[in-house]
């Protein structure tokens, strides 16, 4: 049989020829393929709570870390701007703002705050750390801890633009918020590539969280009330929580959020969500703190560890007018206040409204005044997965 002999020179070129198709075939069809999102630079940090659960407390462990820029309920301005309206319909535009913020876009508070403006027109704006120092205000370095007082005093006319500025100089960004009252409006934000969102979800016992807002109402009793309206929907009429609608209404959102972030969650929710009790804080402080932190991918500085030494370490619960203010307290007793202080009728009807929430959270019910004045039967359990649906509970009216 004769052969075909083909020169070595057109093998070589037909060679080249195919490897160079299949290397343009290869490259065309990765163009196609899903590439690895790069996460942002920033870390965003939510801490995601509600009134008069020590969410105050943690803002400052994270506000006096020199990495972080942090703002205390800057969903504040919607609320007042937007009282007429209820809490699910303000979502969206707390979550608008929210993201905003976390991505160092202040211009959303033009909506807000229409007028020139300097850094004490945005609500609590004193605890902040990132805004009392460089390059917000040349009064501290990044490395102090602030306090609200000194930072009011130094701080207050820098311009508003001041912020922004500030807020793109940090790696984490960190923000308080009250105003969220169901997981699944954040899942646009926990999803969005533009940002490396993180959930840390603050609990309280409910009937600490009552003892708390009674101490408090004297000082805000009508912020409170335009609080209560919006939660419970009154199209913008004030109202006193008598019968602790307002609470009910919290303790279902802190069932809601930590059965949807635990029961069965999305993907995009896996590593990215942290419920933490406030009676576990204030009980191991630095434990907690830690494992916060180690969440946040930040590391506990020797002169933090100081700082929450002491204010965890003071005399007593605190005085009234300290309310809405950070200071050096026995953090144990502050905890355990409300069993000495609250009547048993009123913990009663908490308990009633909210047993769902005490159960899944981890608590332990009282059954008479004897126990709840009997401070060493520890009600707070230790810590468990519960499967309590709000579904399944009718509360009794």
């Amino acid at each position: 049989m004769a052969r075909i002999r083909i020169p070595s020179t057109i093998v070589i070129i037909f060679v080249t020829v195919q490897t160079g198709f299949l290397l343009f075939m290869y490259a065309r069809y990765s163009s196609f393929m899903p590439q690895p999102e790069e996460k942002p630079s920033q870390v965003h940090i939510l801490i995601l709570s509600s009134w008069r659960s020590g969410s105050s407390f943690v803002g400052q462990l994270f506000s006096q870390h020199p990495s972080v820029f942090y703002l205390m309920e800057p969903a504040w301005h919607v609320w007042v701007t937007m009282s007429q309206n209820s809490a699910k319909v303000l979502h969206m535009a707390v979550r608008d703002l929210v993201r905003s913020v976390f991505l160092c876009d202040m211009s959303v508070f033009d909506a807000y705050m229409p007028w020139k403006r300097n850094l004490s027109d945005l609500f609590q704006w004193a605890t902040s750390r990132a805004l009392c120092s460089a390059p917000a205000c040349d009064s501290f370095k990044r490395t102090d801890i602030t306090s609200e007082m000194a930072c009011k005093t130094l701080c207050g006319r820098y311009p508003f633009s001041k912020v922004e500025e500030a807020c793109k100089t940090y790696s984490h960004v960190v923000i308080k918020e009250v105003r969220f009252f169901d997981l699944k409006v954040l899942y646009p934000l926990l999803t969005d590539p533009s940002l490396n969102l993180k959930i840390i979800h603050l609990v309280r016992d409910p009937r600490a969280v009552v003892k708390a807002v009674v101490k408090s109402r004297e000082q805000s009793v009508k912020a409170l009330a335009r609080d209560n309206g919006i939660v419970l929907s009154t199209n913008g009429t004030k109202v006193e929580d008598s019968k602790y609608k307002v609470m009910q209404e919290i303790c279902r959102s802190h069932v809601q959020i930590y059965e949807t972030a635990t029961l069965k969650p999305p993907n995009f929710l896996k590593d990215r969500y942290l419920m933490i009790r406030f009676e576990d804080l204030v009980r191991d402080p630095l434990s907690e703190i830690s494992e916060m932190y180690k969440f946040a991918a930040l590391n506990l500085t020797p002169r933090l560890k100081s700082w929450i030494y002491n204010i965890t370490h003071g005399q007593g619960p605190g005085k009234k007018k300290e309310a809405f203010k950070i200071t050096s307290r026995d953090a144990v007793s502050v905890s355990q206040a409300w069993r000495n202080v609250l009547p048993f009728q009123k913990v009663k009807k908490i308990q009633e409204v909210c047993k769902g929430a005490i159960n899944m959270l981890g608590y332990q019910l009282v059954d008479s005044e004897k126990e709840q004045r009997d401070l060493t039967l520890d009600l707070v359990l230790p810590r468990r997965q519960n499967q309590f649906s709000w579904s399944s509970f009718n509360p009794k009216h």
